[in-house]
């Protein structure tokens, strides 16, 4: 898969999950995240990948998640499900006690990533 098929909103977070890849590793798609807290996520055909700002010190983190240790993977509502199942923008991804919310800008992006994630730990 070429660079110009993977589905990315920012050339440089795709650089950076590109660096870090083990050997035969395939990038699905990176795409960035809005509000605070997370800064983009990738998807590759072995694990998730977070940029999480919420370390103290101003630090960021890449935080890799292997899918087998993905429990569960969530669509965030405001209130009700009286919209379509995807009417919301954010996901959240539960690891342990652990649970990173991504908010994307359209909920396409959204659907993607639930749907990927789940695929994969699903199997």
């Amino acid at each position: 898969m070429g660079r110009n098929s993977v589905p990315h909103d920012r050339s440089g977070q795709l650089k950076q999950i590109e660096s870090g890849l083990l050997p035969g590793e395939q990038i699905i798609a990176v795409y960035d995240a809005v509000g605070t807290g997370t800064g983009f996520i990738g998807l590759t055909d072995r694990r998730v990948i977070v940029q999480d700002n919420s370390f103290v010190g101003k630090k960021v983190a890449l935080t890799s998640i292997p899918y087998s240790k993905i429990s569960s993977v969530s669509v965030l509502s405001n209130k009700s499900w009286a919209g379509s199942y995807f009417s919301s923008g954010s996901i959240a991804v539960h690891v342990g006690t652990q649970t990173y919310v991504v908010e994307f800008r359209g909920e396409q992006k959204a659907h993607h990533v639930h749907n990927v994630i789940l695929q994969y730990i699903s199997h």
